[in-house]
């Protein structure tokens, strides 16, 4: 049966893995082809760089199948901590995972859109450059919409971490942090962007509270509850 420090390595290596690939859909592919407010501009992009949305499209599929199985590795590694808080943290991982993969659909129809197939002629230049904007935006608040799970499952994650006493608890509370993050910027973008700049100029800073538990996992993993340590034999 796997050690506590192997369960906590393994969830390492499959968290390093999903923050490394993660931003290539979610952050360099929408600033390498959206303009924001030009939709011929933004469809000419797509149009001129096909292979770039398709590699954030294979970004964010291969990132959220890392992520199911991210999960499932934090479930065993905490389901002994607090069964409800870790089945908790499993749903709401999970529930991001089929809005990610409908935004994805939206990226493939901008695809479509810039194939040239002759059905496509019914409409006008100006049209196809309106739906293919429409699509890439769309895949956008989607993962706005995502990101509301992606902040919602990092306070029970965060508190398994606190009740654990094999992961430093201070780890929990920067978990907590960023989850909270996440949420405000959510909710900026969705329901008052208005203050979405100020909003963002200090929750993309506090995300990065999630990062300590990443290299955590990774480098040292967790303690072995000392249930599992040998007592030491005493001397003759």
């Amino acid at each position: 049966m796997p050690t506590t420090r192997q369960l906590a390595r393994a969830a390492g290596r499959l968290y390093f893995l999903l923050a490394l690939t993660a931003p290539i859909g979610l952050l360099y592919v929408p600033d390498r082809l959206i303009v924001s407010g030009d939709a011929a501009e933004t469809a000419n992009r797509v149009a001129a760089s096909p292979s770039i949305l398709r590699l954030g499209i294979a970004s964010e599929l291969f990132h959220q199948t890392v992520g199911i199985f991210l999960v499932l590795a934090l479930y065993r590694l905490f389901r002994e901590v607090s069964e409800k808080q870790a089945v908790l943290m499993v749903v709401l991982s999970l529930l991001p995972v089929p809005i990610v993969f409908g935004g994805v659909i939206a990226e493939i129809a901008a695809l479509f859109l810039t194939s040239g197939a002759d059905y496509l002629k019914a409409f006008d230049k100006p049209q196809l450059d309106a739906l293919i904007y429409l699509a890439m935006r769309l895949h956008g608040r989607g993962i706005t919409v995502a990101s509301i799970f992606w902040g919602l499952w990092l306070f029970p994650f965060g508190t398994l971490v606190i009740r654990s006493r094999f992961i430093p608890r201070v780890l929990g509370y920067l978990l907590w942090i960023a989850g909270a993050a996440y949420l405000v910027s959510a909710t900026a973008t969705l329901v008052l962007p208005q203050f979405k700049p100020f909003v963002d100029s200090f929750a993309m800073i506090l995300e990065t509270c999630e990062l300590p538990i990443i290299f955590w996992l990774l480098i040292w993993g967790a303690r072995e509850p000392a249930s599992a340590i040998p007592a030491t034999l005493p001397r003759a």
